[in-house]
């Protein structure tokens, strides 16, 4: 095979060769795109994050309504308690029983190691069914 134009007489031969070239370049720019584009997909972000050893639970059907402001005061029902006393109070919301769920309507400028505090002592109280409420956007 052999380049130039065809000679008098000669027929134009069909070229059965595949030119990878092209696709050996496309595929050098993707990797390159790749290898720039992975590290900027990453983030990392350092976060102190607070422990607890909680597990999810089911939710019952009649929950106990507990409410934190931003302040850190806590509320069970319409009444502010101390968390020294939320142990009888959340007795006294659910009559006994601790399979109620305890909805918790924390404010969102409560900071998140104020809320875990508030979770443990939940989950010291007995009370294990936990739910945190929250409102849906006005575009969701």
């Amino acid at each position: 095979m052999s380049g130039g134009l065809p000679r008098e007489g000669e027929e134009d031969e069909v070229a059965a060769e595949i030119n990878v070239t092209p696709f050996i370049d496309v595929m050098l720019v993707l990797l390159i795109v790749f290898m720039v584009a992975a590290p900027l997909s990453t983030v990392d972000v350092p976060v102190t994050l607070p422990t607890s050893s909680a597990a999810p639970q089911d939710r019952p059907e009649e929950p106990i309504w507990m409410t934190v402001t931003a302040e850190g005061v806590w509320s069970v029902g319409e009444t502010e308690v101390a968390p020294e006393g939320l142990a009888p109070a959340l007795e006294a919301a659910s009559g006994g029983d601790r399979s109620r769920a305890v909805l918790i309507r924390g404010d969102a400028a409560l900071p998140y190691g104020q809320m875990m505090e508030v979770l443990d002592a939940l989950r010291a109280a007995g009370f294990l069914k936990v739910a945190l409420v929250g409102t849906e956007e006005a575009g969701g």
